[in-house]
């Protein structure tokens, strides 16, 4: 059984962000429930004065293949998790979604979609997890970040939306590498130019700065431009803030 799991807003300004909770999250789901997970992504949500946020406002999502018995002790332990580790003053979200149980899919990218450019409201999150069949809670304060937490389900599932969290460690030898190796080596599944254009595998890539990939039609991609013919360079972390 595949399933989404998203959670937003368990931070404060000197707490450790919502991705480092994901990823604990994550693994533990793995080692207690023989989880296997995929790698999360930050979803970038509608920043205004209207909107409480710790920093960024970004919903944390992965997703993970489970055995179907187990689907409501992870929720439980997702629950609990939120409730003892989220920071003080935060309002955090959780969302749990089983992929092929979900009524309307496109509703809920659209709601998702919608969370990226505008203020949504609670209950309208409340009825739409009800009315999609997804699990929806909040664990502390205003609960407010049930919003961001069903959105990131909804833009996980969109599948183009999103930065993967956390950077490839390159070693000095691989700063020039052929599209084919990058592949191999990390979890990169295709390499495409800012413009959309995939890049064929004996195409050279050359590695500068930190190296993170985006999702785009659901895979990991790692978006280059050209700097001579046959040859590409990885946008830089200032570019990547867009996606």
């Amino acid at each position: 059984m595949d399933i989404l799991i998203c959670i937003d807003d368990t931070d404060n300004l000197e707490s450790p962000g919502t991705g480092h909770l994901a990823e604990d999250l994550r693994h533990e789901i793995e080692a207690l429930y023989g989880a296997k997970t995929e790698r999360i992504t930050r979803h970038q949500l509608y920043v205004c004065d209207e909107i409480p946020y710790t920093s960024h406002n970004s919903a944390m999502c992965f997703r993970a293949a489970i055995v179907p018995d187990s689907l409501d002790d992870i929720i439980r332990y997702s629950q609990e998790i939120l409730v003892r580790r989220s920071a003080p003053g935060s309002d955090p979200g959780l969302c749990v979604a089983v992929a092929d149980r979900i009524m309307n899919r496109d509703e809920l990218v659209r709601f998702g979609l919608d969370a990226t450019k505008k203020v949504l409201r609670k209950e309208d999150a409340v009825m739409l997890a009800q009315r999609m069949n997804v699990h929806l809670s909040e664990h502390g304060g205003t609960g407010g970040g049930i919003i961001g937490a069903l959105a990131g389900v909804g833009l996980r599932m969109f599948g183009s939306n999103g930065r993967f969290k956390g950077w490839f460690k390159i070693d000095e030898s691989e700063r020039n590498i052929s599209v084919d190796m990058l592949c191999s080596r990390f979890d990169i599944q295709q390499v495409r130019s800012v413009e959309g254009t995939r890049i064929p595998g004996d195409g050279m890539v050359v590695l500068e700065d930190k190296v993170k990939t985006v999702l785009i039609d659901g895979m990991s991609v790692l978006l280059v431009k050209q700097v001579n013919p046959g040859v590409w360079i990885n946008i830089k972390k200032d570019e990547l803030r867009k996606y």
